[in-house]
């Protein structure tokens, strides 16, 4: 399969950083927690148990990693048409997290993408080539792959 890769602008932050925080309260079961934003966009949301293997009121991590990738999914395939001289004019996408209970924890066992286009000039076939490449080279999709480092303090 052959990569279209877009090449963005980023010429002032070559190397972005975004952040997010999460301040958890108590014990697993009925313990509470928030997640906040850099942006401010999500400001001390709440998460608990509840809202991630129950019914509650409030978000979660894997409801949080769909509405990204959804998102990051969606731009990239925005970014593949356009170096194919394709402009959409709607691009829907649905990310469907599933979570699973293995040996002693839980693991994110896959990410379903939905995705549907409203876009002229563009047949199935190619519609599923250039869908794949936007699969491949989403940021997101890649970031299960990721090296992840950490910093330990205690007593914060």
């Amino acid at each position: 399969m052959r990569k279209l890769n877009p090449k963005p602008n980023l010429k002032k932050n070559k190397n972005m950083k975004r952040t997010a925080s999460a301040v958890w309260n108590g014990a697993i079961m009925d313990g509470k927690g928030t997640i906040s934003t850099q942006s401010g966009v999500l400001k001390d949301a709440q998460y608990s148990f509840a809202t991630r293997f129950e019914n509650g009121i409030g978000t979660n991590p894997e409801e949080l990693l769909g509405a990204a990738h959804a998102g990051c999914f969606s731009m990239a395939l925005s970014g593949v048409f356009g170096s194919q001289n394709i402009t959409p004019e709607k691009i829907s996408t649905t990310a469907t997290v599933s979570i699973e209970k293995e040996g002693e924890g839980f693991s994110i066992t896959t990410v379903h993408l939905d995705v549907s286009v409203k876009a002229s000039g563009l047949d199935q076939a190619k519609f599923e080539e250039l869908a794949a490449i936007a699969k491949e080279t989403c940021p997101l999709s890649k970031v299960l792959k990721a090296k992840i480092t950490m910093t330990a303090k205690l007593g914060a």
